[in-house]
């Protein structure tokens, strides 16, 4: 079933590309799909769409980023050896640290 289902698509996607018929056909797709987008109706949509889900990342997004902070701390944890990796994922936050005024690094330094 899937097969055929795949070789009727297959099929009209070849017609679609491969002939003149075909192009003028995917010309007047994207002629109607330009129209309805343009429509009046849908961009009232769209923009009330946008304002809501701008609205819901000002008033949800501190609280989303502290559940993932949480979830990526605890995972990290259980990678690197339990709660200690989290206080060390706390410490090094902000990088790595201050780099020697001779911009010497602890990987330069032989062994």
């Amino acid at each position: 079933m899937k097969s055929k289902a795949a070789f009727i698509v297959g099929t009209g996607l070849g017609y679609v590309l491969g002939t003149r018929a075909g192009r003028q056909q995917l010309e007047k797709f994207k002629g109607w799909t330009q129209e309805v987008w343009e429509d009046p109706r849908l961009q009232a949509h769209v923009n009330d769409f946008g304002s809501k889900a701008t609205e819901f990342a000002k008033t949800e997004g501190s609280a989303l980023k502290d559940k993932v902070t949480g979830t990526v701390k605890s995972v990290v944890g259980s990678f690197d050896g339990g709660a200690d990796a989290t206080e060390d994922a706390d410490a090094d936050a902000d990088g790595p640290g201050p780099v020697p005024a001779n911009g010497s690094h602890v990987a330069d330094e032989p062994a």
